[in-house]
């Protein structure tokens, strides 16, 4: 596996094959995953991108993978047992390969591989790995590409290396890295062509000097081929911003002042301002 991105083709089937089994069992297990209570019927590579050879103590692969199921539970199909496919999903998953997963990493294991490229390794969920969640962190401040991946970042603002990573539990549908209490990186999970409005909101709240959302500071992409006709489309990855350690949830602010007495007047003032300016500097 020596090309930086696979294409879907021999190679990127080659290597899906005997994840397939593994995947389709971790999948739905995802707090992340849509489609919890569905089978997945199919999973299809859109593009396999190696960030780390698997030839290191610990490799990192990116994947998008189109994941295909049934419409409703196998308990509510039809009286034929059939059932209507829904629409595909395209989720975003980053994998560590390694020989001999170390013990602090085994909750995150999705399986050992038997055949195929990556026989005799293990693949986990790389998210949980401080080293290859770091390697992320240090390709985000280089901007370019890799392999159908493109890396762009905000010159103007530094990106220190070597900040510790730490993964966050309470997301539903996305995943987000804390790095040193500096910056915060969003993973979006579930990939729709174009890009995400966390990414794209941010970006023109910057771009007309609103500082009420956190500028991002890095961010990456994926262009992928949209067919021989059709021009290379982008869909948003993930993004670096600040992280407002103090920030606090103004619904669960607001529930924890009424449970003390103390009114939230002030507070609700102050966030429908932030909230008028941020509606201004969109509508500008």
């Amino acid at each position: 596996m020596s090309e930086a991105a696979i294409r879907p083709g021999v190679h990127a089937s080659a290597l899906l094959a005997p994840l397939d089994p593994l995947l389709r069992a971790w999948l739905p297990r995802q707090r992340w995953f849509a489609g919890k209570g569905r089978p997945v019927t199919a999973l299809e590579a859109v593009s396999v991108t190696e960030l780390l050879p698997r030839s290191s103590p610990s490799g990192l692969l990116h994947l998008l993978l189109r994941v295909r199921q049934p419409m409703v539970p196998p308990q509510d199909a039809g009286l034929d047992g059939s059932h209507p496919e829904r629409p595909t999903d395209c989720y975003q998953l980053l994998l560590g390969v390694r020989r001999t997963l170390p013990p602090h990493l085994a909750p995150a294991m999705i399986g050992h591989v038997t055949e195929g490229p990556l026989t005799g390794h293990t693949v986990y969920d790389a998210l949980h790995d401080p080293r290859l969640t770091g390697l992320l962190l240090e390709r985000l401040r280089i901007p370019g590409r890799h392999g159908v991946l493109r890396f762009e970042r905000d010159m103007g603002v530094e990106i220190p290396s070597g900040l510790t990573p730490r993964l966050l539990t309470s997301e539903q549908s996305n995943s987000s890295l804390v790095y040193g209490d500096t910056f915060i990186l969003k993973l979006f999970r579930r990939v729709v062509p174009g890009l995400n409005p966390d990414l794209e909101l941010p970006l023109r709240l910057a771009a007309e000097g609103c500082a009420r959302v956190p500028a991002p500071t890095a961010w990456f992409l994926a262009d992928l081929d949209a067919g021989a006709s059709a021009p290379e489309e982008s869909c948003g990855l993930g993004v670096l911003q600040p992280y407002l350690a103090g920030a606090e949830d103004g619904w669960e602010l607001a529930l924890r002042m009424r449970d003390k007495g103390e009114s939230f007047t002030g507070e609700a003032r102050a966030l429908g301002r932030a909230t008028a300016e941020v509606h201004a500097a969109l509508a500008a």
